[in-house]
């Protein structure tokens, strides 16, 4: 099967749609079963096994976000935590079809908001896709916060 860059650009923002509305059984889909989840704690980070991260989710990990977020019972998400993210272009930085990879790129705004708190991070983010069984699944997210030295309180869903 051969993907396009409009198959690719379209996937992101497919998948921020889907965060945006809280479909995260549908987000949950897009993900390989050993795809991970990582947000460096450093500035330009090459290892998020032998240096400290913000978040080094697997499947387990992102599943037991989510069933919180969901959750009837987790008081400290009433009223949950909504996010908008503003992407721009996403740029295809490759396409290997007879391997089945391929790496996107896309800068973006992410805005996170619950009851009176509103708090923008800046930051890129890092598809590396793959393709199983006719669709494209993430084999791994890493999200690059600009000021990722800064403080920061809890961030509740994902950029």
């Amino acid at each position: 099967m051969t993907v396009s860059k409009d198959d690719l650009i379209d996937f992101v923002y497919d998948e921020v749609r889907m965060l945006d509305e809280g479909r995260y059984d549908d987000w949950m889909a897009l993900w390989t079963a050993d795809g991970m989840y990582w947000m460096p704690l450093d500035w330009k980070q090459a290892d998020p096994i032998h240096e400290t991260s913000l978040m080094w989710e697997d499947q387990f990990m992102l599943r037991l976000r989510i069933e919180r977020l969901k959750g009837a019972r987790t008081f400290s998400q009433k009223p949950k935590s909504r996010c908008h993210h503003v992407i721009q272009r996403p740029y295809v930085d490759l396409i290997d079809d007879e391997a089945g990879k391929y790496v996107v790129t896309t800068q973006m705004h992410y805005v996170e908001t619950r009851l009176d708190d509103q708090f923008l991070l800046a930051v890129t983010a890092r598809h590396d896709l793959v393709l199983q069984d006719g669709a494209l699944k993430i084999a791994q997210k890493r999200v690059d916060i600009l000021n990722c030295d800064a403080a920061f309180g809890n961030i509740q869903l994902l950029p």
